[in-house]
């Protein structure tokens, strides 16, 4: 796997992943709704801390520097 995020990309993911499970700890959002947004939480966290997208390769989108 090539890395395709950059390092600001990888930043919003994991404050993204902090507020989601904020929001899900404090209980305001609950139910079936918290779930799929704590899993979407979780995929951010994993997606950071691997520097890849698997959802960036069929558009062709890299957030990361290029080494020319």
């Amino acid at each position: 796997m090539k890395k395709n995020m950059g390092s600001t990309d990888r930043i919003i993911r994991i404050f993204a992943a902090i507020v989601i499970a904020a929001l899900y700890f404090t209980h305001t959002i609950t139910g079936i709704l918290g779930i799929v947004l704590l899993v979407l939480g979780a995929v951010f966290l994993l997606t950071s801390f691997v520097s890849f997208c698997p959802l960036y390769v069929p558009f062709g989108i890299k957030t990361c520097k290029s080494k020319s």
